[in-house]
């Protein structure tokens, strides 16, 4: 995608080296937190502040250190493309472009403080300029991912109320199609180099807008960001984070798992909708002051991907399994990796035998981690730890996590149950606040003194947990949480489908992908089985994002009479396991 930064009118604001302020406007009174301090406070050695802001605590922090020559001006963030262009943005240079940022988010677009905004876009640097520029001005910003499809966006612009929506010149035309339904949308702002009727040019007001921009002084407990998650039954639940939860909850991931300083450049994979891009692209590395690379590939490409290893000087890679199953196919003695040291995988298990065709090959060991959109991490295999192979490590601190029974007693090491992180007096401030007009489903999340984390696993005598599976019927493809309820709603959509049950089956290289038992409707069984069945996964892609397509289809005279959907997918999900 040919976004502004490259037309010679903007090419001066990508590199410009104005001199900008750095704190707020009170900054001879205040005193900034230390790194150290965020650690403290995620150890609960340290209270929490009552006012927090990642821009002006964490980043404009790391802004003034190069201004003074405490630390030298390295790339922040270091986004390239397939074409050739490159973007290198110092603190300084994203100090002074955020706040360029803000002020068209509260200007020409109007927003205010804790106006909610769906930001959609691609692995573009104005991803992360939005992002910051929300954290300014006290917006709530939901990422989401550009594969969300016009009945999907409608979801989203409709539970949140969004004020605005930022979006990419591909998305663009599936907001204009649904815009007229949601009434509490104001602003839809376009970054593309392109204008579009009825769209504000981000591009343009960027160009004109000032920087000089006093940072709001956010709580540390107010809201700055919602992920929309899959659950089994109904529509994505909004889990909405604090700016404490994530902008200081996150420093010890970044030391210990990431293992990160400030002279590291980590590359991680993940889609900008999904909360693993908030952790690794974000938070975790800026708290370490390392420098986030981003690849915008079109789609992945394994011979890309490796050629990317051994041309940069990227120290730490962040991908889910998914990735390394492919790579591993390839024969990795060939590429000499330019300066890579450290691996971390997570978002779906781990196969041991991944694991150890990684380390044969590169010499490199694999440390997973395992945790949730609500929570953050909650296992990992940390470096200097002992690694077992199928592992997703010991619970990191601050959580106290336990394998515990329907009745919430914690369970011996070797007995299987669910996953639960023991709860204390208070909501501890690196959890999600709350699902959002859903106290319901936020209070299920609570069973006796642990918060359930909905999937099942074992510790074994050592402290390492291992994944069994999910409590509930969530299907995980490639690190995507798939909710069955949402390709089933889609596929009784189309006139060939009397009734189907979504389940997970196995797959080698995605750890398990989405199957569709479907029942025919009696003009449709005598189809021909391979095209309908492309016909039906279109129909998904068509009518969702289009990851969650069934992958694979089965046709079947009826399905297994129970009371729920549920109770109907678990019978067909352990058919289905047991033939693997």
């Amino acid at each position: 995608m040919k976004i502004f930064f490259h037309y010679r009118t903007f090419k001066f604001i990508w590199f410009a080296k104005s001199s900008v302020r750095y704190f707020h406007r009170d900054h001879q009174l205040w005193v900034p937190l230390a790194l150290s301090d965020f650690e403290a406070i995620n150890r609960c050695d340290k209270s929490l502040p009552k006012n927090f802001n990642f821009a002006s605590d964490v980043l404009d922090q790391w802004s003034q250190k190069e201004k003074t020559g405490e630390r030298p001006a390295n790339p922040a963030l270091w986004w390239v493309n397939s074409q050739g262009s490159e973007v290198k943005w110092n603190f300084r240079d994203l100090s002074y472009l955020s706040r360029k940022a803000a002020n068209v988010l509260t200007k020409p677009c109007n927003l205010q403080r804790g106006d909610r905004v769906a930001v959609i876009l691609p692995r573009i640097p104005e991803w992360w300029l939005i992002n910051v520029a929300c954290m300014r001005t006290g917006l709530v910003f939901m990422p989401g991912t550009t594969q969300l499809m016009a009945k999907d966006i409608l979801y989203r612009l409709q539970a949140s109320e969004a004020k605005c929506i930022v979006a990419s010149e591909e998305v663009a035309p599936a907001v204009e199609s649904i815009v007229s339904e949601c009434p509490k949308l104001k602003t839809k702002l376009l970054v593309s180099p392109h204008s579009r009727h009825g769209w504000l040019s981000f591009q343009e007001l960027f160009q004109s807008a000032s920087e000089e921009h006093s940072c709001v002084q956010t709580e540390s407990q107010e809201p700055m960001a919602i992920y929309f998650t899959s659950g089994t039954t109904g529509s994505p639940k909004m889990a909405q984070h604090s700016q404490s939860s994530l902008g200081i909850g996150y420093a010890l991931c970044g030391r210990y798992w990431l293992d990160l300083t400030s002279s590291d450049i980590i590359w991680n994979m993940s889609d900008t909708g999904w909360i693993k891009a908030a952790i690794g692209s974000v938070f975790s590395s800026w708290l370490q002051g390392a420098c986030v690379f981003v690849h915008q590939m079109a789609q992945f490409d394994t011979n890309t991907f490796l050629d990317t290893l051994t041309t940069y000087p990227i120290t730490t890679l962040c991908s889910a399994p998914t990735v390394y199953r492919m790579l591993v196919q390839k024969d990795l003695k060939r590429y000499k990796f330019k300066k890579l040291r450290h691996c971390v995988t997570g978002g779906e298990p781990l196969n041991a035998e991944v694991l150890e065709q990684w380390k044969m090959q590169t010499g490199l060991d694999l440390y997973e981690g395992y945790g949730q959109t609500e929570v953050g991490i909650i296992c990992a295999n940390q470096k200097g730890q002992e690694i077992k192979p199928g592992s997703m490590g010991k619970g990191v601190i601050p959580y106290d996590v336990q394998v515990i029974d329907e009745n919430g007693n914690i369970l011996p090491p070797g007995k299987e149950g669910e996953i639960a992180l023991k709860l204390k007096s208070t909501w501890p401030f690196c959890f999600f606040s709350e699902y959002v007009n859903n106290p319901e489903k936020t209070a299920a999340t609570v069973r006796g003194n642990f918060y359930v984390t909905g999937d099942r696993g074992v510790m074994d005598s050592d402290g390492y947990f291992w994944f069994v599976g999910r409590a509930d019927d969530v299907i995980i493809s490639s690190g995507y949480r798939i909710g069955p309820f949402e390709v089933e709603s889609a596929l009784i959509e189309h006139p060939a489908v009397v009734e189907s049950a979504v389940v997970s089956s196995p797959d080698p290289i995605r750890g398990e992908v989405v199957k569709a038992f479907v029942v025919l409707s009696a003009p449709f069984k005598s189809s021909n089985p391979e095209k309908l069945m492309r016909e039906l996964q279109d129909h998904v892609k068509k009518s969702t994002a289009p990851y969650k397509y069934p992958r694979k289809v089965e046709f079947v005279q009826e399905l297994p009479k129970t009371i729920t959907g549920k109770i109907k997918r678990n019978m067909l999900r352990k058919q289905e396991w047991g033939r693997a």
